[in-house]
């Protein structure tokens, strides 16, 4: 059982609050978050790390709710924001401009101009273009950027293909081995100042070992920049750790610690994470409520309220999460396929799953759906987002109430 969830009396709670409770207060779907849970995330990484000055930057792509942000920022995280949007809601959740990395290939001139104006830490920047493009939109401000190169130690994270960021064949970051020559470059221009290198292989990684060999290239190269005098101040080692969807067992931050300090003593600089996932995804769940079980020929259905719009992951990647009825589940079970309502056969949540039986009017949890949940859902068949609600010491906070129709139409323009 994750942190923060446990059952009693065969009915499964968050925080001791049945779940049962938060779904008969605020509907189904519902995502529903444990504080307890994120805390103990977020404290682990910080003992991990302790021997060496280190930032936490939370990946808020993982989970943009200004809630589950405040609570974190709370914690003494960063942020690590991909968009000028998620740098805004980073900056309206209380996060200093210098708790603040912007990450992404393909940062617009109004996004770049958005950091210079925040005076964020820096721009993990991706290209040479790029570099050049803060260092003018920097010098017309009368300003300074600062930048740390991602590079691409063209490592294998051994995760899903989508998901894979750090293979030559991807189109993040610069090969390695231009890096110094484009510093040097960049070190010419007035409107930047090298502050750092960054790279990420990838997301959902359950092997620690790419993670320390790109830690071993990063470290390398920072050694030879720090020798030729780039003035560097930061290694980021990106996020990228996965979790157990299946609830077997994962390495965590000890794990990754042990696989990346090594490579790291006597160097001079503070280390970043940009973990994402493996802060959140565990504290959440997805709460769904069985309308209908029916059977095509032998075929059985589980049919629930929630679908792709508001869990994206099984139809995109094939992912795997746990679902279990909120109720008693120890009753006998078959292999369903549990499908939500969405107008597309690829609208499911699990296929082929062994269920405890369930009927009509039951309760669903869907494990691990605090990551990569909210984040990716949409209004596909003018569906509204579900609620988000989080535990917190014993009482239910509405994060985020659920949408309605006049919230789906409110930025159309009617002739």
């Amino acid at each position: 059982m994750s942190e923060g969830f446990e059952r009693k009396g065969g009915r499964l709670h968050c925080e001791g609050i049945a779940v049962e409770e938060a779904a008969g207060r605020f509907g189904t779907p519902l995502y529903l978050y444990s504080r307890a849970a994120v805390e103990t995330a977020y404290r682990s990484y910080a003992r991990a790390f302790a021997p060496v000055p280190h930032r936490i930057h939370y990946a808020m792509k993982a989970n943009a709710s200004g809630g589950l942000l405040r609570l974190l920022r709370g914690l003494g995280a960063g942020v690590d924001v991909v968009s000028g949007f998620e740098l805004l809601a980073a900056r309206r959740a209380g996060f200093r401009p210098r708790d603040v990395v912007f990450a992404g290939v393909g940062k617009t001139e109004a996004e770049i101009a958005l950091g210079l104006e925040h005076d964020i830490l820096h721009f993990n920047v991706e290209s040479e273009d790029e570099i050049q493009r803060i260092a003018g939109a920097a010098a017309r401000r009368g300003t300074v950027g600062r930048v740390s190169l991602r590079v691409n130690p063209d490592i294998d994270p051994r995760s899903h293909p989508y998901i894979s960021t750090g293979l030559r064949e991807n189109k993040f970051g610069v090969d390695l081995a231009q890096a110094p020559e484009i510093l040097e470059r960049a070190r010419s221009l007035s409107g930047v100042r090298v502050v750092g290198l960054q790279c990420h292989i990838g997301s959902q990684i359950t092997d620690v070992a790419p993670l320390g060999a790109a830690a071993r290239a990063l470290a390398d190269l920072s050694r030879r920049l720090l020798r030729s005098g780039v003035a560097l101040e930061s290694l980021d080692l990106g996020g990228g750790l996965g979790v157990g969807y299946d609830g077997a067992a994962v390495p965590g931050p000890e794990a990754l610690a042990a696989a990346t300090l090594p490579a790291l003593e006597g160097l001079p600089l503070t280390v970043l994470l940009e973990p994402g996932r493996s802060l959140v995804a565990g504290a959440g769940i997805l709460v769904t409520r069985v309308l209908y079980v029916k059977e095509n020929r032998g075929k059985r259905f589980v049919i629930v309220d929630a679908g792709m719009n508001d869990l994206l992951r099984p139809a995109l990647y094939q992912a795997h999460h746990r679902i279990e009825p909120v109720g008693r589940n120890d009753r006998s079970s078959s292999r369903v396929d549990v499908v939500g309502p969405v107008c597309e056969t690829g609208d499911f949540l699990a296929r082929d799953r062994e269920l405890p039986e369930v009927r009509p009017g039951e309760l669903l949890a869907v494990r691990d759906a605090g990551a990569y949940a909210f984040a990716m859902a949409s209004n596909y068949n003018l569906r509204p987002r579900a609620a988000e609600v989080l535990v917190d010491g014993g009482a239910l906070r509405l994060l985020r109430r659920r949408e309605t129709f006049e919230d789906l139409v409110r930025t159309e323009e009617l002739d």
